[in-house]
């Protein structure tokens, strides 16, 4: 079993730099100013994930950088195709292929999507079925709900699920149904009302599989945020360690800003940060806010925090945690993530605290320069956000 790892974590009441300091455009790079040894680099792009992704990294020749940058764009793009449920792509079987073709027939996949769907089961298993990709029917309600809220500019016409539809799609998300064969490579739905939704651990196991190639093709030094799901690889050439930060979700704005404050500022190499938030995808009904992180117990959006984080040694089982700990009430988290190996959390909860597991107060004391946790509590607005800070 893997020691656990103690992280230094350092509260700071704002960052200086914001999550796209230094990058230009879409494909194109900036550099550090020359000197000898690795220079710094910076890239961000849109086409992934429907996030932003930005890459920082050090590398001997922007030459170097372009060809590593390159690379792990189509690795992304590849992940995202692989894992999309929405649309089809010519050549490509995807996740939607497989809930397209729900109680009909197996459906032959790639690798990357047979380990994803697998890590997704482990993790319903250890989070008690709080993560769980099966939610399809339920999720694809809610989805529709808010996308129909998006499109008209007048909020008193948004909407809300009745709980008897709600009820009637959770009939069909029983993942025993998600019958995969190894030896065949092959997915089968068995419940043909049933589909698949893998926004929970997509993106995470996508990061941390293209940080592994990248590491392979020889990449030595960098910080991917995807959407602000962070995935270090080694330290700064100077041997210091990258930064991630996690946004104060009670003082947060709708972009990222060199005043955007923030409750932890997580020093980090070769691990990953992950946030999940009422922040992302929501919407307003009658004032209140309902966004996408839905308990699979009550079938609606989960009350617990305003947004959990989780530092661990694979950004896809952070990913996963990340969302099961949401619908989790924080002793019940905790008591999870205590019997973890490598992994720590941080719930910010809705009455505007600050809670860690051990690993991370372990460090909070030996941080000499830790603030007042009076610092924390200035609970406003109920918004969230993970970003890095470079």
């Amino acid at each position: 079993m893997m020691t656990k790892r103690i992280f230094s974590v350092l509260l700071a009441a704002a960052l200086s730099l914001s999550l796209l300091a230094g990058c230009g455009s879409t494909s194109g790079s900036t550099a550090s100013s020359a000197a000898d040894g690795p220079q710094r680099y910076s890239t961000v792009f849109y086409d992934v994930f429907d996030t932003v992704t930005q890459v920082i990294a050090y590398c001997d020749s922007e030459e170097e950088f372009t060809a590593q940058m390159n690379a792990l764009h189509a690795d992304l793009v590849e992940y995202n195709q692989l894992y999309d449920i929405y649309n089809d792509y010519d050549g490509v079987t995807n996740i939607k292929t497989i809930n397209d073709n729900a109680g009909i027939a197996p459906v032959t996949v790639d690798d990357k999507i047979l380990a994803m769907l697998e890590l997704a089961q482990t993790m319903y298993d250890t989070t008690g079925g709080k993560l769980n990709i099966a939610l399809g029917s339920v999720l694809n309600i809610w989805h529709n709900y808010r996308e129909a809220a998006l499109a008209d500019d007048n909020d008193s016409n948004n909407q809300l699920p009745t709980q008897e539809e709600l009820d009637a799609a959770a009939q069909h998300c029983d993942i025993a149904n998600l019958i995969i064969d190894e030896d065949a490579k092959t997915v089968y739905l068995a419940d043909p009302a049933m589909s698949l939704d893998v926004g929970s651990v997509g993106k995470g196991y996508a990061v941390e599989q293209a940080a592994q190639a990248a590491e392979a093709r020889g990449l030595t030094s960098a910080l991917i945020s995807v959407g602000g799901n962070l995935r270090a690889i080694g330290t700064k050439p100077d041997g210091s360690q990258w930064v991630g930060g996690v946004e104060n979700p009670w003082n947060s704005s709708e972009v990222y800003t060199n005043g955007s404050s923030t409750v932890a500022a997580v020093k980090m190499s070769d691990l990953s940060l992950v946030t999940s938030g009422d922040y992302q995808r929501y919407y307003v009904v009658d004032g209140v806010r309902y966004h996408h992180l839905i308990d699979p117990a009550t079938l609606w959006p989960a009350a617990y925090f305003d947004g959990v984080s989780v530092l661990a040694l694979d950004s896809g089982v952070a990913d996963c945690l990340t969302t099961g700990l949401f619908c989790l009430p924080l002793e019940e988290g905790r008591q999870l993530v205590e019997s973890l190996d490598g992994v720590e959390a941080l719930w910010c909860t809705t009455d505007g605290e600050v809670v860690t597991s051990s690993g991370l107060e372990r460090a909070y004391e030996l941080n000499k320069e830790r603030p007042s946790p009076s610092l924390l509590r200035n609970a406003t607005s109920p918004e969230g956000r993970g970003y890095a800070a470079f």
